[in-house]
């Protein structure tokens, strides 16, 4: 199963729905290759990753789709797309371990989180997952009240 999370200090924004819609298997940490008034609305924290997805294409490159990055406005004469597809920065190794487990049915590259590096550069942490079947989102919720009635009288 999935492994501990590291904390990232950094976060910008976190896919909350990924985690009741699809088990983790195995993550992954992506640059992002964005322009310049991109990464000044990413620190705005003017992202949003709720409904994007990830794929790799035909020649082997990892990208994203559907994330949001709002037009920053002080961009001058900058022309700013915010839905276009961007691309991701993974090692060969890290491209052929994906490409491996989606040959499996039912898997699948979901964007977890986005942040900045200590470096200062735009992250993205990526997964491959599994859908959940309808009974399995209700333990969920079941296992998330019962956490709830726990903290509550603790």
């Amino acid at each position: 199963m999935a492994k501990k999370k590291k904390e990232h200090s950094n976060s910008i924004t976190k896919n909350r729905k990924a985690f009741f819609e699809y088990a983790v298997e195995e993550r992954f940490v992506a640059g992002l290759v964005i322009t310049g008034p991109e990464i000044k609305s990413i620190r705005d924290k003017k992202v949003s990753i709720s409904e994007a997805y990830c794929f790799i294409d035909d020649s082997g490159i990892a990208k994203i789709k559907g994330m949001r990055i709002s037009e920053f406005k002080n961009a001058g004469y900058v022309g700013q797309n915010p839905d276009r597809e961007k691309l991701l920065l993974l090692t060969k190794n890290e491209l052929k371990k994906i490409r491996n487990k989606l040959k499996d049915v039912g898997n699948t590259i979901i964007p977890l989180e986005v942040f900045i590096s200590d470096k200062g550069f735009a992250k993205l942490e990526i997964a491959i997952a599994k859908g959940k079947k309808y009974h399995d989102k209700r333990e969920s919720l079941k296992d998330k009240d019962i956490k709830r009635e726990i903290n509550r009288y603790v």
